[in-house]
């Protein structure tokens, strides 16, 4: 079977930022938080976990001594996304680097007899924000800033970013293509 999931980044807006894949029913926790990574563009350099929200009856991350001690959370790479979902319009919550908190919600929207070979990325929209900017509200404030002459830490954000004279942050800016270069290289290493 086949999986069709919506991840949306909460608290984004104009345009909401969003990405479709299609992930085989025999994918991990931790190999869906791969391909949340690839196919936004974040860098996986921080922890993660998927959970029913503030409710806490369900928690799926890296495990760590302290949890395995307290049974806090279940090991991301022992849970298979079919042991949670079951049937369309079941959601999650996948939180991204607990410092920023980029929250997202896991939407799954298709349940298909079709068999894929290779997972991907079908569709989206809007930017993924740049890593450790400080959250949604530190996103804008920085495509704000660095698309500002004007603003005083227009230089020193743009330097950080390495964006390039006469170039502006795009909101919009989303490529499918490079979402599944990036998703592709991500399989090529896991085959290795």
């Amino acid at each position: 079977m086949t999986y069709q999931f919506k991840i949306k980044l909460e608290g984004s807006s104009k345009p909401p930022v969003w990405r479709k894949v299609l992930v085989p029913d025999t994918y991990s926790f931790y190999e869906l938080h791969m391909m949340i990574q690839a196919a936004f563009g974040w860098d996986n350099a921080h922890l993660f976990e998927f959970s029913n929200g503030y409710s806490g009856d369900i928690r799926i991350g890296v495990l760590f001594e302290d949890d395995w001690d307290e049974g806090e959370k279940d090991d991301a790479e022992e849970i298979g996304i079919g042991e949670l979902f079951h049937q369309e319009k079941q959601k999650l919550q996948y939180l991204y680097d607990f410092g920023d908190s980029w929250a997202h919600l896991v939407t799954l929207e298709k349940i298909t007899d079709e068999k894929i070979i290779q997972a991907r990325c079908i569709g989206g929209k809007g930017a993924c924000p740049p890593e450790d900017c400080g959250g949604i509200y530190g996103y804008y404030m920085l495509v704000d800033t660095v698309n500002d002459p004007q603003h005083e830490e227009y230089e020193d954000m743009r330097e950080w970013l390495g964006m390039e004279d006469g170039k502006t942050w795009d909101v919009n800016a989303f490529s499918i293509e490079e979402a599944n270069q990036r998703v592709l290289r991500y399989l090529q290493e896991q085959s290795r």
